[in-house]
């Protein structure tokens, strides 16, 4: 089935404190956000009517528009409740909530330090981001051309939208060449993230081993499936990953607020099995979230 152009939707989005109809809510073509990538974002998840993790993301929104020098006109607890009003309003049971926030259109060149900083909540049906299918049998990633940049060449800590230019490259590459994603390397050449999600491999004695996020996001959703796995005393070991480690594993898989639990069955020429200790995370997780 195709789906509906974002732009043609229907409901309400809580746009600088209006609830203003779907259709109606404009930005100018000439938008320091647009122009410049002067926007930070999250993304949340509603499962039977309850956001998952509303305060961390929020925290996470405002840590972003810090790092970008955005002040954001709202307090953490005023766009709180405007998401869960939001959610509410719109009965949605089972979602996806974006927060935004973004430079507008008073200034045009690369100092804005005198534009508005808007903020928009958006929420939308959305039952899930893969295929069901690709979930049971895992996803395929190839090895972008694309590596994360150092520390201090990005505002590698923040949720912002200039640091998805190069995932987009990387994510219709692998598409163009039959992978469902892509995995995306550091600038050192260790492994890092796929495209919007962080990575777990899981060895032959069934203990997981996970990039350190030393210059990609620290994803909530990876934070949280550290704290299942020790909870079901599964080690977990923090550290650099090789590429060349990647033959050495049995099992492979994603986590995101989009992904949740996605198995991974190849990057590249590798192949990993949908095993036992990662179906049982994700159930495990499915049932944290209440999705269950």
């Amino acid at each position: 089935m195709q789906q509906i152009p974002f732009d043609k939707r229907s409901g309400k989005i809580w746009f600088n404190n209006q609830l203003v109809e779907w259709q109606d809510t404009k930005v100018h073509v000439i938008s320091h956000g647009m122009h410049y990538a002067s926007l930070v974002f999250e993304g949340l998840r509603i499962y039977n009517a309850n956001i998952f993790k509303l305060e961390e993301h929020t925290q996470r929104l405002f840590h972003s528009a810090k790092i970008m020098d955005m002040n954001i006109p709202y307090t953490l607890e005023e766009i709180n409740s405007a998401t869960v009003k939001l959610v509410k309003d719109q009965n949605i049971k089972n979602g996806y909530i974006r927060p935004f926030v973004w430079r507008g259109s008073e200034m045009m060149g690369v100092s804005a330090q005198n534009t508005k900083i808007n903020v928009a909540i958006a929420i939308w049906d959305w039952p899930a981001y893969f295929d069901p299918k690709l979930k049971i049998n895992g996803i395929k990633l190839n090895i972008s051309k694309w590596q994360r940049p150092p520390q201090n060449s990005s505002p590698w800590d923040s949720k912002a939208a200039g640091l998805y230019m190069i995932c987009t490259l990387s994510k219709h590459q692998a598409e163009k060449e039959g992978f469902t994603d892509s995995l995306m390397l550091d600038h050192e050449g260790n492994v890092a993230e796929a495209t919007s999600a962080n990575i777990f491999f899981k060895d032959k004695n069934d203990q997981l081993h996970t990039p350190i996020p030393d210059s990609f996001l620290d994803g909530i959703t990876r934070k949280t499936v550290i704290d299942l796995a020790k909870s079901k005393n599964i080690k977990v070991n923090e550290r650099k990953i090789s590429p060349d480690e990647l033959s050495n594993f049995e099992g492979c898989f994603i986590t995101g607020t989009a992904a949740e639990i996605t198995p991974v069955s190849c990057i590249k020429d590798n192949k990993y099995k949908v095993c036992k200790l990662i179906l049982d995370l994700s159930e495990s997780y499915e049932n944290l979230v209440g999705k269950n």
